[in-house]
This record gives structure tokens, C-alpha cells and sequence, in this order.
């Protein structure tokens, strides 16, 4: 799949200036330390702009991210404890194994192959001592089902741009698949200029038999799957859910 990020990782950190990243920080070290974490070397899946790990890092952890877009690792923040590299998460194998691997902000979903998503567990157990956890947050399928994805429009704006995103979802039912066509508007305030560009991320959404499935058959037990952030147990109102697993 190409990059989904390619165009919008330069707006990406203002378009999801709403997230409370500090929150999720500590909720993620949280469920770490209830399911007793051997040790503070983290590997991310996805890492993105550095968001979580950058905040991991300042709360003494030593995060490493792997991240597929070349442009997210470019505009990534960068502060000690925390180091990221660009490359494929799936097939990507370092010479070293880690006490937690983490998978934020649905990038299991963004997995929409069944190869592609058992690629990503076996990765994950692969660069795990035994114990480790395996930390990742899904779209869950009976609520995508019950409330049915719909067109949103954000509005954003900062000191130097201007942005509108307009969010067109294709829902794929056969394929537990949700299409999300982003056409974002973005105008820099000082020269009017705009720049317009559209997106298509493709979303994969879960049940947790087949998490189970996936999880059992790459060596892992499930710990933990609750509604992300409130830790509420999964319902058709719970859009994502988030997994601790464990290697055996």
C-alpha cells in the first residue's frame, strides 16, 4: 500500500492537535505497569511524529519507533530516550528484543491483508523477551457495524495556516474494511496561499475472536482488551478498543 501520510505529515501534528496525548501517555504506562513490565526498552509500531514517544521518554523509557512513512520520520520530534527509523514494520528484524512493543492510534487496522495484520503479531513476538507485552488499540467491529461510519468535516486552524478535512468513509463489509478518503484544504495565512491534496486510508476493524486468533496463533495470550482510554469493557459504543497480550 502506498503512503497514506505521504501529503498530509506535514499538517499532521495541527490535525490531531485535539488529541490528548499526555492522557494516553499515562494510561498506556498504566496498563503497563498493572501487567508488570520487566523493564523500560520500548519498541513502537508506527511511531509516527514521535508524539507518544517523545512523552514516553521523558517519563524514563527508551523507546525506539519504526515507522513506514519517510515523510513522518522526517518531521518527527526528536529528544533523548527516543529514536525512530524508517522502514516497514511487518518484515523490519533488529538484533535486539525489547519488554513491550506498542501499536498506537489504530496502526494495526491500518493492516487491511490478513498477511499483512499476522505479519504484524509475528513481528511484535519476534522482537519480545519472553513475558513481554504486546500493547496495540483496533477499531472494534460491532460498534463500526452498530453506528456506521459517516462524513465528517474538521476545521483547524493555528498562527500560520488554515486547514479544512473533509472525511469521506466507503464501508467494505465482507472485509471488515472501512475506506476513509481524506480532500483537505490547507491555506498558509500570511500569503493565501492553498494547497489541496486528497488521501485514501484504508481502516480494518476487529472482533476479539479474531484478535484472539491472531494472538494465539503468533504465541501471544490476551491480558487485557477494554475501550481505550476509559478502560470500560467492549461494546457496540467502544469505536476502539485497546489489547495488552503477553508472549508466552
Amino acid at each position: 500500500m502506498n503512503d497514506p501520510f505521504e501529503a498530509s505529515s506535514r499538517y499532521y501534528d495541527l490535525l490531531y492537535r485535539d488529541k490528548n496525548t499526555s492522557a494516553e501517555v499515562a494510561y498506556v504506562e498504566a496498563l503497563l505497569q498493572r501487567h508488570r513490565i520487566a523493564g523500560r526498552d520500548l519498541l513502537e509500531f508506527g511511531s509516527g511524529t514521535g508524539r507518544h514517544g517523545c512523552l514516553l521518554a521523558q517519563r524514563g523509557y527508551r523507546v525506539h519507533g519504526l515507522e513506514r512513512s519517510a515523510a513522518m520520520v522526517a518531521n518527527a520530534q526528536r529528544t533523548p530516550g527516543f529514536s525512530c527509523q524508517q522502514c516497514d514494520i511487518n518484515s523490519t528484524q533488529l538484533e535486539r528484543r525489547f519488554n513491550a512493543v506498542l501499536a498506537l492510534f489504530h496502526v494495526v487496522s491500518y493492516q487491511t491483508s490478513n498477511p499483512d495484520v499476522q505479519a504484524v503479531f509475528a513481528n511484535a513476538a519476534r522482537h519480545l523477551h519472553p513475558g513481554g507485552l504486546f500493547l496495540f488499540d483496533v477499531w472494534y467491529s460491532p460498534a463500526v457495524a452498530a453506528q456506521r461510519p459517516e462524513l465528517r468535516v474538521k476545521r483547524l486552524q493555528s498562527e500560520d495556516l488554515s486547514i479544512i478535512r473533509i472525511a469521506e468513509p466507503t464501508v467494505h463489509p465482507n472485509e471488515n474494511r472501512v475506506d476513509v478518503h481524506y480532500t483537505v484544504m490547507a491555506q498558509e495565512l500570511s500569503t493565501g496561499t492553498i494547497q489541496t491534496f486528497e488521501e485514501t486510508h484504508p481502516m480494518r476493524h476487529f472482533s476479539l475472536p479474531e484478535l484472539d486468533l491472531l494472538a494465539e496463533s503468533a504465541g501471544f495470550e490476551r491480558l487485557t482488551a477494554e475501550e481505550w482510554l476509559s478502560g470500560a469493557p467492549p461494546s457496540q459504543a467502544t469505536w476502539g478498543i485497546c489489547l495488552v497480550l503477553q508472549r508466552r
